[in-house]
């Protein structure tokens, strides 16, 4: 199995009140290719915190990531911002749409940003609004979708540029709990595609619609269902 993530003796401080506070204390994860993984564990574990280092969106204070076969360390922030553009989707638990564009139009912006055509990113964008069952609202902006129907477009965008890896950062935490299943049941669709997923929830029941589970207390991995001589 081919492994797309791989993160060793990763720490993140953060300072505070002239202290530095541990938000993560040398965690180790690796993920295979077309795995499904939830992370999980109270609030101010870490597991946000973590996700955030694997999508390189922040960098480690210590220890190293490589993503893709990338050590996200060792890239500029441009090379990082380039991965992250054409190999990364990211799903954000207040969406992040932007109000101004259609549901169509915030679909295409990162296909815009990374230099794809107007017609064929404007297709894209209305097979990705059908598959996410959206096709009949590709014109309607944000403050007149529901908000199960934002968190499908903005699913529907970070599948914009086919990311080999989604990352989802509480996708559910604002939605009712049938909308929740009706997002996960998208999910579950996109991995059965072949694309990795890590999602971060403080939900046992979202989480175990993952075939993986990792548990996080106090800035450390203490519990990998799918580790060797984990439960």
């Amino acid at each position: 199995m081919t492994r797309v993530i791989d993160a060793r003796g990763v720490a993140k401080d953060y300072p505070y009140g002239g202290e530095a506070v541990h938000a993560l204390r040398g965690v180790d994860l690796g993920v295979d290719a077309g795995e499904w993984i939830s992370i999980v564990g109270p609030s101010g574990c870490g597991k946000s915190s973590l996700l955030n280092l694997l999508a390189g969106i922040d960098a480690p204070s210590s220890g190293t990531v490589e993503l893709l076969g990338r050590p996200l360390h060792a890239l500029r922030e441009a090379e990082r911002s380039r991965l992250r553009l054409r190999e990364v989707g990211f799903v954000f638990q207040r969406f992040h749409l932007l109000a101004v564009l259609t549901a169509q139009e915030n679909v295409e912006l990162p296909m815009s940003e990374a230099g794809i055509g107007r017609a064929e990113r404007r297709g894209r964008a209305r097979e990705l609004l059908e598959f996410v069952g959206l096709g009949h609202r590709v014109k309607h902006r944000p403050p007149h979708l529901s908000g199960g129907e934002q968190q499908r477009v903005a699913i529907a965008r970070a599948l914009a540029n086919r990311p080999r890896v989604l990352f989802a950062d509480e996708p559910t935490g604002e939605l009712d709990r049938r909308t929740g299943e009706e997002i996960l049941a998208l999910f579950q669709r996109v991995n059965a595609e072949g694309t990795t997923m890590v999602m971060v929830t403080h939900d046992p029941g979202v989480a175990a619609r993952a075939e993986r589970t990792v548990e996080m207390a106090d800035g450390l991995v203490v519990r990998d269902s799918g580790a060797k001589g984990g439960s």
